[in-house]
Order: C-alpha cells, then structure tokens, then sequence
C-alpha cells in the first residue's frame, strides 16, 4: 500500500484500500494510454514509411499498369510482410484502445462509487478531514474525488 494513504488518520483501513485500489486502476489506465499513443504513433510512422517506399519503387516505376503493380507485390513475400506487419500494427492497437477504454471504465466507475458513497467512507468526526484526503488524491495521483466529472 501506498505510504501516503497509510499515513492517513481518522480513515479506517476498508476506505484506505478502496483508495489504493482506485490509485492502482489509474496507474493501469495511465500506463495502457501511454502504450496506446506509442503503439499508434509507431504504426503511422511505419504505414507512411511503408507506402513511402512502395510508391517510390512499385508504384511510380510501373504506373503504366495495375497488373504489372499488382504482380509486383504479390510476387515477392517482402512487400506482403511489410504489408502485414503494417495492418497488424494498426489491428494491435485497436485491441489496446479497446483495454485502455475498459481500464478507464474501471477507474472512472470506483472513483464515482467512492464520490457517492462518502458519507459512508468517512463517519461523523472524520467528515471534516474528508478534505484532507481528496486534496491529497488530487496533488499526488491526480485523482480528483470532488466531482464525478472526468
């Protein structure tokens, strides 16, 4: 656990790990965003390079017939493995967009339960010091427990 959220007082243990599970669930959302924006801009740069190539020593030379271009690059297995690589590229990171998407969901549904249910997390003398622990959240984890807003 975390030794800030240990270091909380008047907040029982059930809420400190409710909180560390919610710092857990951002972190795996923000580590699936970075690995969805490096795998997608590695995927344009690789397609543009790819057609860069193809049209420069395919398509230009042979622009006088289809067939001729068609031949070429299903001729050589190469051009159909760049060619490969480049939509596998773009079909793997559809796949993490769609993880990164379920990790955001899971993080953004515990924040909102933890929103609603506040009142229940922090009882009576505790209520005031409510603050405390959403001012914390919000400067170390940037997990903002004000508002369900994203």
């Amino acid at each position: 656990m975390e030794s800030s959220i240990l270091s909380l007082k008047l907040t029982d243990q059930a809420t400190k790990q409710v909180l560390q599970n919610l710092v857990e669930k951002k972190a795996k959302f923000d580590r699936l965003k970075q690995r969805h924006i490096f795998l997608l801009w590695i995927s344009v740069f690789y397609s543009f390079g790819i057609l860069y190539l193809m049209y420069y020593r395919i398509l230009d030379p042979y622009s006088y017939s289809f067939a001729k271009i068609f031949s070429i690059i299903v001729g050589e297995n190469k051009h159909l493995i760049f060619i490969f690589i480049a939509v596998a590229s773009f079909g793997a990171t559809k796949v993490l967009y769609e993880k990164k998407e379920k990790a955001e969901k899971e993080y953004h549904e515990l924040r909102c339960e933890i929103i609603d249910r506040s009142k229940d997390l922090w009882k009576n003398e505790a209520w005031v010091s409510r603050n405390v622990v959403f001012e914390m959240m919000k400067a170390k984890y940037n997990i903002n427990l004000y508002h369900e807003t994203k």
